[in-house]
């Protein structure tokens, strides 16, 4: 399982790094940076609920 972020559609609202700091963050620059894109079983309900919570679609599971 991976996360994919469409960079260019992500508006750094931060909602997704509340939901999974575990995996993501913003960087000094508001900036999303994917902490590793391969997920695992035990962080894709982390992985989910960032991809749900993201305003803009910016992130979906492949």
């Amino acid at each position: 399982m991976k996360i994919v972020l469409d960079r260019p559609r992500c508006e750094g609202h931060g909602l997704c790094e509340q939901a999974a700091p575990q995996l993501m963050h913003l960087d000094a620059d508001g900036e999303l940076v994917l902490h590793h894109e391969e997920i695992d079983e035990a962080d894709a309900a982390l992985a989910n609920a960032a991809v749900r919570v993201c305003p803009v679609t910016a992130l979906r599971i492949a």
